[in-house]
């Protein structure tokens, strides 16, 4: 007989008649079904198992439609574990039910939920590993799925505050428009993003946002000095304009497309910033401004990739056909002496740190003016092999 079968051999099935547990004592169906009933009848109840069974009766516990997702397994003496379970196992071979006093519950995840729908093991492991919530729109990458519709269900109740889930499949148009699909609830794509105080309105199927760079915009609000004057170049609907005017920034931000524009408008009003942040709709290399901080938040047609412009260029259009490092010149032309420049890019790991700050230097020389390089920090990752930094530099 093997280890495994040995193991079965001394454990039983809950409904049958008296059994021994592990230490030899005699348990009678009334006591194996309802252990410690007595000190508190209302406690959820779990399946006694020894520890190499575990993920065996798991397995058949889920099968039977008893296991507790919502419980964690705890460990029940040395040589078992209580796996939870909302009745008393029918084909299940167990040592022993016990109520549970002090259950210890976990945060369900996305696997809770589309398990309970049928999916499989394989076909969980296919589903999306992480996803973004921006405001009540949950976004989540184009895949191969076994059902959109299960998917965007289970993320609407895994995100009780959302009310639409979308697969982002790309961007299209002269505005970088993102391409989303609606899998699930309302379909209403319009929101309220919220971010350490800072509120963003916008529309998911409009214009673009990018969760990963949430640290990049709480920065921004964190280095600017109360009254400094700010030029954002790529102002979008306010990434980086909105948290600098909140901490007392004068910023003027201009943005290229229209609808993101109207967003910034709006968001200026939302955050009661505007009487320091002037929305200016154009190009920025034709706004004449003088500033101590200038924002290049965009960092266009990567040489890094190859690719189109970066997944995370949030406001880009088709006018914006130049690597960002080609604003450099309408930076340098409004910023004062002494100020300091932000300048994203998109650059090989290989090439970093020195690579982009090379380029920010020789562009101020060609200026006739002197950068020291303060920071090249990495704000994410691009696509494979490559980052998103942003360089700081002081230009003197």
């Amino acid at each position: 007989m093997t280890n495994d079968d040995a193991d079965s051999a001394s454990e039983t099935h809950a409904p049958d008649a008296a059994t021994s547990d592990a230490g030899g004592e005699r348990a009678s169906e009334d006591t194996l079904a309802l252990d410690a009933a007595s000190d508190d009848r209302d406690a959820p109840l779990a399946a006694v198992v020894v520890k190499p069974r575990a993920e065996v009766a798991t397995a058949s516990l889920r099968a039977e439609g008893v296991y507790d997702d919502d419980r964690r397994v705890r460990p029940f003496d040395a040589d078992t574990v209580a796996l939870p379970v909302t009745a008393p196992p029918q084909d299940t071979a167990v040592r022993r039910v016990v109520r549970q006093p002090d259950p210890e519950y976990r945060s369900r995840d996305l696997a809770d939920y589309l398990r309970e729908r049928g999916w499989s093991d394989d076909e969980i492991a296919a589903a999306p590993a992480s996803w973004a919530v921006v405001g009540s729109v949950v976004l989540v990458a184009d895949g191969d799925y076994r059902d959109d519709a299960d998917l965007g269900d289970a993320l609407l109740e895994l995100h009780g505050d959302a009310d639409t889930v979308c697969v982002r499949r790309g961007v299209t148009g002269t505005h970088r428009t993102p391409d989303l699909q609606v899998i699930a609830g309302t379909g209403d794509t319009e929101t309220v993003h919220v971010e350490h105080g800072t509120r963003y309105a916008l529309d998911c199927a409009t214009v673009m946002f990018s969760p990963g760079n949430q640290a990049e915009r709480v920065h921004m609000g964190e280095v600017v000095d109360d009254g400094e004057r700010v030029f954002d170049m790529f102002a979008g609907i306010g990434y980086f304009a909105l948290p600098m005017a909140r901490a007392g920034a004068d910023v003027t931000a201009v943005e290229l497309n229209p609808e993101a524009y109207r967003y910034l408008v709006e968001n200026a009003k939302l955050n009661d910033v505007t009487g320091t942040l002037q929305a200016i709709l154009g190009d920025c290399r034709d706004v004449e401004t003088t500033a101590d901080r200038v924002v290049m938040g965009y960092y266009g047609v990567s040489e890094a990739d190859g690719s189109d412009r970066g997944e995370a260029s949030e406001t880009d259009d088709g006018g914006r056909e130049q690597e960002a490092f080609d604003y450099l010149d309408a930076a340098l032309s409004a910023l004062e002496p002494g100020g300091v420049v932000h300048v994203h890019a998109a650059v090989h790991e290989s090439d970093l740190p020195d690579g982009p700050a090379d380029r920010v230097r020789d562009a101020a020389a060609d200026h006739g003016r002197d950068a020291t390089v303060d920071a090249v920090r990495r704000v994410k990752s691009h696509s494979e092999g490559v980052a998103h930094v942003v360089v700081d530099a002081t230009v003197h």
